[in-house]
C-alpha cells in the first residue's frame, strides 16, 4: 500500500496539467511513497498526444495515464481514477489547473491527517495565479445560504457560518473545501462511496463532506499553513449552459440532502426570481423553462457527453 494516490483530471487543457505534474515532482520529497493518475476525460487526440509524449519523456513509474473515451465530468472522472489507482492509504484529488508551491506539502498533509483521526478531508489554502489569497472553504448548500446569502449568514451566525474571505493562522474546521485540492482518508472515502457521479459539475466536493461527516462523523480541515495555486476553471467556460447544470446540480443536491418540501421551496424561489432575470437578460429563459420542469438530471450536460469509440 502506498501512502497517496493523486489523481488528476485534464480535458483540452494540457499545459496545465503538464505544470501541475511538475509542480508535485517537485515539490514532493522522498519520505512519502505516491503515484499520479491522470484521466483524460475525452480531450481531442492533439490535446492527448501532447500529454501522452511528456508523460513518456518523464519515464516515471509512479505517473500513468489513462485515456477516457468519453468526458464523464468532475465526479465520475476521478471514480475513474481510484478504480486504477494503487491501494493507498490518502487519495489526493487535484485540479490540473493547480501548481503546488509548498515544499513537501503532499507529506505534511498526510501528517496532519495521522495526528488528526477525526478528519476526513483536508486542504491547503489557495492562492490566485498571482499569489493572493482566494476563498478556499465555503457552507454547507441550503435554502438559508441560496435565498439569504453567505455574508448575511456570516454575520448573524459566525460560529456556524465561518467567514470565508478571512485568512487563517491554523487549521481549522469547516464545512467542506474547493474540489480543486482535497486530500481525503481513503478508507472513508471508499465506505461512503466516494463521489455521486450524478453530479456533473457542481456540488461534488460539498456532496461528498456533507455525508462524511453525515455517516462517519468525520470533519474536513483547511490547513492554511500549505498553500497551492489554482489557475480556476480553465476547461470550463461560462455560458448558460454552465449556468443551468449548476442549477440542475444545485436542486438535486438540496432534494438528496433535505428532501421534497426544500426542494419546493427553492425552485418556486428561482423560478420567480429567473422569470424576471429573463425579462432583461433573455438568454435566461432557457433556465427559466429547465426550472418549471423540475430541473431534472436528464437536462444535464452529462445526458449529452457521446462514447467516441476513435478515441485511443
Amino acid at each position: 500500500m502506498i501512502d497517496v494516490s493523486c489523481i488528476l483530471i485534464n480535458y483540452n487543457t494540457t499545459s496545465y496539467t503538464i505544470g501541475c505534474i511538475e509542480s508535485i515532482l517537485k515539490n514532493t520529497g522522498d519520505r512519502i511513497s505516491y503515484e499520479i493518475i491522470i484521466i483524460d476525460n475525452g480531450s481531442t487526440k492533439e490535446s492527448y498526444q501532447l500529454l501522452q509524449e511528456h508523460v513518456d519523456a518523464l519515464n516515471a513509474s509512479q505517473v500513468k495515464l489513462i485515456r477516457s473515451k468519453q468526458n464523464v465530468g468532475f465526479g465520475a472522472g476521478n471514480m475513474l481514477g481510484v478504480q486504477y489507482g494503487t491501494p493507498c492509504k490518502y487519495y489526493a484529488f487535484i485540479n490540473n489547473d493547480t501548481l503546488q508551491i509548498s515544499k513537501d506539502c503532499l507529506f505534511e498533509l498526510k501528517k496532519f491527517m495521522d495526528n488528526h483521526p477525526d478528519a476526513a478531508v483536508c486542504s491547503p489554502q489557495m492562492l490566485d495565479e498571482d499569489k493572493n489569497f482566494r476563498v478556499t472553504i465555503d457552507h454547507f448548500s441550503s435554502i438559508q445560504r441560496e435565498i439569504f446569502r453567505r455574508p448575511l449568514l456570516e454575520h448573524l451566525f459566525p460560529k456556524t457560518y465561518l467567514n470565508r474571505k478571512k485568512t487563517y493562522e491554523q487549521p481549522i474546521k469547516v464545512h467542506y473545501v474547493q474540489g480543486s485540492f482535497m486530500f481525503i482518508n481513503a478508507k472513508d472515502f471508499d465506505e461512503v462511496g466516494g463521489f455521486d457521479s450524478n453530479l456533473f459539475l457542481y456540488y461534488e466536493e460539498s456532496d461528498l463532506c456533507r455525508r462524511l461527516l453525515k455517516e462517519k462523523n468525520k470533519y474536513t480541515f483547511l490547513v492554511p499553513q500549505l498553500e497551492y495555486v489554482h489557475y480556476k476553471s480553465m476547461s470550463i467556460k461560462k455560458s448558460i449552459l454552465i449556468k443551468i447544470e449548476q442549477k440542475i446540480s444545485l436542486l438535486y443536491y438540496i432534494r438528496k440532502h433535505f428532501g421534497w418540501f426544500h426542494y419546493r421551496i427553492l425552485i418556486t424561489y428561482y423560478i420567480i426570481r429567473y422569470f424576471f432575470t429573463s425579462i432583461i437578460k433573455p438568454s435566461y429563459w432557457k433556465l427559466f423553462f429547465i426550472l418549471i420542469q423540475g430541473a431534472p438530471l436528464s437536462r444535464s450536460l452529462k445526458q449529452r457527453q457521446i462514447i467516441n469509440s476513435t478515441l485511443k
